[in-house]
């Protein structure tokens, strides 16, 4: 632990007062997958419009649960922000807690998810919208999956004494495209669960 403690204070600071180079980096990431959503959801509405069945065919998806996730996944963006705040602050046991329970409400909404794919009467196969559910979701649990790891790997930088109130900026690249995440699932639950009410 002593020596873990002494690699940490020889990091380096990093690009104090400006943008780093793994900041501009997570943003193109989200610019380019922000545009893979994009074209993901605009399917979804094309095919919407066109199509001739009643839409969702097997009827209207329940919102409670989903509804239930969405809250615990903005929580645990917000943990994320409180997390990155101790740390400018020099709270270190207070970011720690922050992020560790950032990380638990996120492996909650995974296997919330995972039950609510287990109980649905349609898979991949079975119509139009069952498709392009299993393929949307899907697409938005893999990006939650590697933010876990993300949030997973700072927790443990954050235990080890690796950040400071000057050396936090993995803490502000990861928490970005966790907000990412956090985001497109917006999306998601607005284009999946609440417009078939609109049809």
């Amino acid at each position: 632990m002593a020596e873990a403690m002494q690699t940490a204070q020889a990091l380096p600071v990093g690009s104090e007062g400006k943008r780093s180079g793994g900041w501009w980096g997570v943003l193109a990431l989200i610019v380019t997958e922000g545009s893979l959503f994009g074209y993901l959801l605009f399917t979804y509405f094309y095919l919407a419009s066109q199509s001739e069945q009643h839409w969702p065919p097997d009827g209207l998806p329940e919102l409670l649960i989903p509804g239930v996730n969405t809250v615990i996944l903005l929580a645990s963006s917000v943990f994320v922000w409180v997390s990155e705040r101790c740390i400018q602050r020099s709270m270190l046991l207070c970011s720690l807690v922050s992020m560790a329970l950032a990380h638990i409400l996120g492996v909650c909404f995974v296997a919330i998810q995972f039950n609510e794919w287990s109980k649905t009467t349609y898979d991949m196969t079975s119509n139009l919208y069952g498709s392009l559910y299993f393929t949307i979701t899907g697409f938005h649990m893999l990006h939650v999956i590697v933010g876990l790891v993300i949030l997973m790997a700072l927790l443990l930088w954050i235990a080890l004494g690796y950040f400071d109130h000057r050396r936090y900026a993995a803490v502000t690249i990861g928490g970005l495209y966790w907000h990412f995440v956090d985001v497109v699932w917006l999306f998601v639950f607005t284009t999946l669960y609440l417009t078939p009410y609109l049809y």
